[in-house]
């Protein structure tokens, strides 16, 4: 039976040196640099002929050279013979990009990105919280998308005393169905923010439904970027009568004037998994909190299939 080797890319080590550890294996030999015109190089430092691979890479940070990085590591896996490559991608690229513009001529680099990966030689896909769930349709592999709300909501109970008495609230239409599954299984009341767009990155306006009055709110989101829709959120709601304002978001990419934003906004604290390195925003924002529920929930998968493998 084949065994699990596991192998980092340059986005996310501690996250893979944490499931190593959590598995009881040691992180693969792997080689990455760049050539002097800046063409990516890898080199597998061990055998993994016949073995079970597993590749953790991002979407994150040096998007571009870490997606090429993870593309020509799972091609170098799979052409030295191993049995199987699964592409462990916590925050998938690209996934904002799923559908063609109304009025412009987009691509749906979502797609594209499904189709590099399997052309590189991927086998299945672990990710998690899909920016737009139907994206596992554009791949022709397995694809396991990964959801955090059972640790969201073990959170919200282990941390928020007023739970009890909460709203759930979505900063968009698009989060509706995520936050009414959360609400109904926190049998508390959920609301909706609706906002329009006058271009990327930059709301006009905001109309909350729902009522907030006196409770204790919390917004929950899938990611949040430069922070601007999820900040004029919580002042939408504490100018709504919230008592606190907590925000629970599945990956915290926080670009631009993102940590400016949630330093200056009314958030108890802004909760993120570990699906993108957080620790030198951490140093400038002690707002943000990480939780560990990417970790725990691919460790189970993982570790499944190792059992599985020694029977």
């Amino acid at each position: 039976m084949p065994n699990i080797k596991i192998f980092s890319g340059s986005s996310h080590q501690d996250l893979s040196q944490k499931i190593a550890d959590r598995l009881g294996l040691e992180l693969g030999k792997v080689v990455t640099k760049k050539f002097s015109n800046q063409e990516t190089c890898v080199e597998i430092g061990e055998s993994v002929r016949g073995e079970d691979v597993y590749i953790v890479q991002s979407g994150c940070g040096e998007i571009n050279d870490n997606l090429m990085e993870l593309l020509i590591m799972i091609n170098a896996c799979k052409i030295a013979s191993a049995s199987r490559v699964t592409a462990v991608i916590p925050c998938f690229p690209y996934a904002r990009q799923d559908k063609k513009d109304k009025v412009r001529r987009a691509p749906i680099s979502a797609k594209l990105v499904a189709n590099m990966l399997s052309v590189s030689g991927a086998d299945h896909i672990i990710t998690m919280d899909l920016h737009a769930s139907q994206i596992q349709g554009f791949f022709d592999i397995p694809v396991d998308n990964l959801y955090a709300e059972p640790a969201v909501l073990k959170w919200i109970k282990e941390n928020i005393p007023e739970w009890k008495t909460c709203t759930i609230v979505s900063p968009d239409a698009g989060g509706a169905k995520r936050v009414t599954s959360i609400a109904d299984r926190l049998n508390v009341d959920f609301a909706l923010i609706h906002k329009e767009r006058k271009k990327a990155n930059e709301v006009d306006r905001m109309v909350l439904v729902g009522d907030v009055k006196d409770r204790v709110a919390i917004l929950v989101d899938d990611m949040a970027d430069t922070c601007g829709t999820v900040c004029h959120a919580a002042d939408k709601l504490i100018s709504a009568g919230a008592t606190k304002v907590y925000a629970i978001l599945t990956h915290g990419i926080f670009s631009g004037p993102a940590i400016s934003r949630i330093n200056n906004a009314c958030f108890e604290a802004v909760v993120v998994t570990n699906t993108i390195p957080q620790e030198e925003k951490m140093k400038h924002c002690p707002k943000i909190q990480i939780s560990f529920f990417f970790l725990k929930i691919v460790f189970v998968n993982m570790e499944t299939r190792k059992h599985r493998k020694l029977k």
